[in-house]
């Protein structure tokens, strides 16, 4: 079993759109897969068209069993919900006054033998549930959309990573996503270069830029299933080709 963190601290970046959509394409590869949105937003839940009555908060809070909490959202890929009732999780993460960091993974320690895959979609900032993000995952995959401020996120996140990795030293940046990538657009290979040149081989092969992609959430659709033929449907097919390879 694999826990991947999608995971970096600037916004608008695609983990949502790569959380749900490598899920689904691992998912339809025949492996068991739970997407857990720790976002307050709760963003996977409409990017997937479900309406979960409980999800993650309630099920860390004791106020519901896994079997109440976790949905089947499509066949093999179940969604653990985030969601407004996330604030009150923090807020219990913050009272605590020793261990906080591991609120999450005790929680969470049930359902870890139930599936092959295990993927966290994080919310954009750094807090105290990012921080039980990073210390239950086992591996980051970071999506870097084509702008220079995200290559500046994405130095600043590292160094967050490397002070979680003093107490947790397997926790490693496996993966570097490049998403919204245009090839016809000097700026994206520039990007790309750099990526490439300070990442070596942890850079996937890129998301293209599609709106298929943008218009499929909106729909409750993965991109599987919204435009199957689109470039989107076979990058992510691709990258999920690639964690299952690494996994073997």
């Amino acid at each position: 079993m694999r826990k991947i963190a999608v995971s970096l601290s600037k916004g608008g970046v695609g983990k949502t759109t790569t959380a749900v959509n490598l899920s689904a394409g691992l998912a339809r590869a025949g492996y068991k897969v739970l997407l857990i949105d720790t976002d307050t937003q709760g963003q996977a839940s409409r990017a997937l068209g479900v309406r979960p009555g409980a999800g993650l908060a309630e099920l860390i809070s004791g106020e519901v069993k896994p079997e109440e909490a976790v949905l089947e959202a499509r066949p093999d890929l179940f969604l653990l919900a985030g969601g407004r009732a996330l604030a009150g999780l923090k807020r219990l993460i913050d009272r605590k006054d020793y261990g906080s960091e591991m609120t999450l993974s005790e929680g969470l320690e049930i359902l870890d033998s139930r599936y092959d895959y295990i993927l966290l979609d994080s919310a954009p900032g750094w807090d105290a549930l990012t921080v039980n993000v990073l210390f239950y995952a086992q591996e980051i995959l970071s999506p870097v959309s084509m702008e220079i401020l995200t290559l500046t996120g994405l130095l600043d996140f590292q160094q967050s990573i490397e002070a979680i990795q003093k107490y947790k030293a397997e926790l490693q940046v496996r993966y570097i996503l490049p998403t919204f990538y245009d090839k016809r657009v000097r700026k994206s290979e520039e990007i790309m270069d750099q990526l490439k040149r300070a990442y070596q081989d942890k850079v996937c092969n890129p998301i293209r830029y599609s709106v298929r992609l943008s218009e499929s959430p909106g729909f409750g659709q993965t991109i599987f299933e919204y435009a199957p033929g689109s470039a989107g449907a076979e990058d992510y097919k691709t990258l999920a080709e690639r964690i299952i390879r690494d996994g073997r």
